[in-house]
């Protein structure tokens, strides 16, 4: 893997693995972090254009700047990576649906390097939008809400009496609606993924995005599941390179720890390839996009158990000291691999290849 030291030695890598250390030592919302990522352009890069972002060729080229944003960041802490990712899709569902004054709206807020992001878990009975002869407002709460209480908005899914679920645009950093006491983990500290209750916030029409089920819309729905599999990558590579950097005079020169450090870059570079074709076919809207992204979230998954297991092996001991930075990443990326049902994903993937050619117009097989 001829780039490993550009994993370490990217400024921005560094500077949110520096401060990532204070976050995971004090639990809390990243603000250092975020005001890395504000500096670097990145906040608002893949904003619609109407908002100020950047004008790409194509959606693929946008995808493609999209991958390489989201793995940095997931380099240097995924905890931000995460938050990140989350700021990414919510600029997307504005540009996918926003109205001339949303994106009005949207510029005038990363002027201000305001921090979106995307909540849609929640606990029964979920997130309901009551209209009555005041107005229209929501009932119920979020649940792993990443940043709640320090984003400043967050695109929320509710239900209406009525039809199926749309998107509202609410203001996510009331104190007085988040709880985040619960969110007591291993990894992922800084996340700070907690619950925020949104009964009786006040709905009006700008603050409705889109048309109801446009957040359900296939292949934009399922298939953007690649923009955490990038970030997940970005950790993957991370401790890869770690775990190279940490390597004895003797494991270097033993043959059999060499085989293992292999079977780590085939691992990551696997992953890398698959995240690649994911973002590819999600930029292009393909007919296969959901199902190779379903395959892909497998794929992600077990390089990077790969990548823990054999990093645990081959540093050893020092592995498990918390100063070390494999130690945090292990953590993070053990919490941010459990996203919900991941073999009945991949059973679903499995179906779709069984039951329609999934390969796509550019197989690379």
């Amino acid at each position: 893997m001829t780039d490993l030291p550009k994993v370490l030695d990217d400024p921005l890598v560094g500077e949110l693995a520096r401060l990532g250390v204070g976050y995971d030592d004090a639990p809390g919302y990243p603000v250092d972090s975020i005001a890395v990522l504000a500096r670097s352009g990145l906040l608002r890069r893949f904003a619609p254009v109407a908002s100020g972002g950047d004008k790409f060729g194509d959606p693929v080229e946008r995808h493609y700047a999209m991958l390489d944003a989201l793995r940095r960041v997931g380099r240097g802490d995924l905890s931000v990576g995460r938050l990140f990712e989350g700021h990414v899709n919510a600029l997307a569902l504005f540009d996918w649906y926003a109205t001339a004054d949303q994106n009005a709206w949207l510029r005038e807020l990363l002027d201000q390097d305001a921090v979106f992001g995307v909540w849609a878990t929640q606990p029964a009975p979920g997130v309901t939008l009551i209209e009555d002869d005041d107005g229209a407002r929501l009932q119920g709460a979020k649940s792993f809400a990443s940043g709640a209480g320090g984003i400043d908005f967050a695109i929320v899914t509710v239900r209406p009496a009525d039809g199926t679920r749309r998107l509202a645009i609410v203001a996510a950093n009331e104190t007085e609606r988040t709880d985040a006491s619960g969110w007591r983990v291993r990894g992922m500290r800084a996340s700070m993924s907690g619950t925020y209750d949104l009964t009786g916030y006040r709905i009006d029409d700008p603050a409705l995005l889109g048309a109801p089920g446009d957040y359900d819309r296939e292949p934009r729905f399922t298939a953007g599941a690649w923009r955490f599999t990038a970030v997940q990558l970005g950790g993957i590579e991370a401790l890869l390179a770690e775990t190279r950097a940490m390597l004895s005079d003797a494991a270097r020169a033993d043959a059999l720890s060499r085989a293992a450090l292999g079977h780590a870059i085939v691992a990551t570079r696997t992953a890398w390839l698959w995240v690649r074709e994911a973002a590819l076919r999600a930029g292009r809207e393909d007919a296969d996009a959901a199902a190779f992204v379903r395959i892909t979230r497998g794929v992600v998954e077990r390089a990077a158990l790969d990548v823990m297991e054999h990093a645990a092996r081959l540093v050893g001991t020092r592995s498990a000291f918390t100063e070390q930075r494999v130690d945090k990443i292990t953590r993070d990326l053990s919490l941010y691999l459990r996203q919900a049902g991941p073999d009945q994903v991949r059973d679903t993937a499995v179906r779709d290849w069984i039951e329609h050619d999934c390969w796509g117009e550019d197989p690379l097989w």
